[in-house]
């Protein structure tokens, strides 16, 4: 007779402290970013405004220490991931296609509201306030700009869009090497594992960050300068709300034929990320892990997310630079007509890959201005109230970014549903803090 020597595992009578959703602890930083940034500012404390700006500095410059390397490999992996996706160039086309309808939309609404509401009058500012910035995008630099003069200046300039077109190069070549190219396909994988997993701890940085980019904000600009700006910078947050609470749920539920909340429920990890960091690449990674949750297959995803990412900008390039081009037009007193409407449109669709991902939209902004004939100087009066209007237009950039590839599988057929029913928030806590392995492929 054996007798167990096991002893009883112990209950444990310790304080357990909860854990705190990753959603919530962003919001805690938002919270606690404006409450220090109002002290700062009422108080006059200047360490306290110079901490603000170190901690939200820190944390998008360590996004933006993965932004080149990761654009270029994972859009040369999800290139060369097309070859598993059955109908790989009609998917292709139909993103492409359904990211020009969403932006002519989001162009409209932004046309639509500049027309109503007249958002450069009253608001005491004069020619005289405005600057020409220091660089200008025009159609000749936007083209030629596509094509780098060597391999390295782009990843330390970081010209996003120049390396973006170097990775499709590299990626359609691999497709054509097949089996020769595996070797660098492998490696090239492998890189962008490690590169995902890396920026997955930057991202949960992301509550600090918030607290420092949102605190500073308040601290230096304060609510006298939002004052003065007040129907515009209303009018961006209103536009971008129509677009991503009224457009999107209504694609959703027309075209997709799926519940729109259960979307934002799936997605919102990347959309609240995206606004406290205005970078919808440093967004990327979060970006096509709640598409993946949302159902959308592995390898389609890996491809429409980062594309998405270098060229889907429906806040930054359709809503804002709409909006923006009326503001000046009537701080300067030119008029605009039909003509010149329809050329913002055009510009809208055609050169959103010049907002590149990156935090700002100064050069789409001077793009439309160059193309309309408004004076650049204009620029100048809208660069101290960016940072606030920056953050919706990237959450709305990042909401059309996961939309867009959940629209396609559905009318391909090839979304599962199930896995977008149960989508929630919570899972990206759970299971998602760092990218999963990936399986290897025959």
């Amino acid at each position: 007779m054996s007798v167990s020597t096991q002893t009883p595992a112990k209950k444990s009578s310790g304080f357990a402290i909860p854990k705190v959703p990753f959603w919530a602890q962003i919001l805690l930083g938002l919270v606690l970013g404006v409450l220090l940034g109002w002290a700062a500012r009422s108080g006059d404390i200047g360490w306290l405004v110079t901490t603000l700006d170190k901690i939200g500095s820190i944390f998008v410059q360590l996004l933006k220490l993965a932004v080149a390397p990761l654009v270029f490999f994972a859009i040369l992996v999800s290139i060369t991931n097309l070859r598993k996706v059955n109908n790989a160039a009609r998917l292709a086309t139909r993103t492409l296609l359904w990211f020009m309808i969403t932006s002519l939309i989001a162009v409209a609404i932004g046309l639509a509201i500049g027309l109503l509401t007249n958002p450069g009058a009253g608001t005491g500012l004069s020619p005289k306030d405005g600057a020409k910035p220091e660089e200008a995008g025009s159609w000749l630099d936007f083209l030629t700009g596509i094509v780098p003069t060597d391999i390295i200046t782009p990843f330390t300039e970081l010209n996003v869009l120049q390396i973006v077109f170097m990775a499709a190069v590299a990626g359609i070549a691999a497709l054509q090497l097949g089996e020769k190219a595996q070797p660098i396909l492998t490696l090239s994988q492998s890189v962008l594992e490690l590169l995902q997993k890396a920026l997955w701890w930057v991202i949960r940085l992301a509550p600090l960050g918030t607290l420092g980019l949102i605190g500073y904000a308040i601290a230096t600009y304060g609510w006298e300068l939002i004052g003065k700006y007040a129907t515009f910078t209303a009018d961006v947050y209103i536009g971008c709300a129509l677009v991503m609470f009224g457009v999107y749920p209504l694609l959703l539920s027309t075209v997709a034929k799926v519940n729109p909340l259960q979307f934002f429920r799936g997605a919102w990890p990347a959309i609240q990320l995206a606004f406290v960091s205005r970078s919808s690449v440093g967004t990327m990674p979060v970006t096509q892990k709640v598409t993946e949750r949302l159902g959308v297959p592995k390898e389609y995803a890996s491809f429409a997310v980062p594309f998405g990412a270098t060229t889907k900008m429906d806040g930054c390039a359709a809503i804002y630079p709409a909006l923006a081009a009326i503001f000046i037009a009537e701080i300067f007193g030119v008029s605009l007509g039909i003509g010149d409407y329809l050329l913002i449109a055009f510009v809208s669709v055609i050169g959103s890959a010049a907002t590149a991902g990156l935090t700002g939209a100064t050069v789409m902004l001077t793009l439309t201005l160059s193309t309309l004939g408004l004076p650049l100087e204009g620029v100048g009066l809208l660069l101290a109230i960016d940072p606030v209007l920056d953050m919706m237009r990237t959450a709305t950039n990042v909401a059309g970014q996961a939309l867009i590839p959940v629209l396609v599988s559905a009318k391909e057929q090839i979304l599962d549903r199930d896995a977008y029913d149960s989508a929630d928030t919570a899972g990206l806590d759970r299971a998602d803090r760092e990218p999963q392995p990936v399986p290897a492929t025959a």
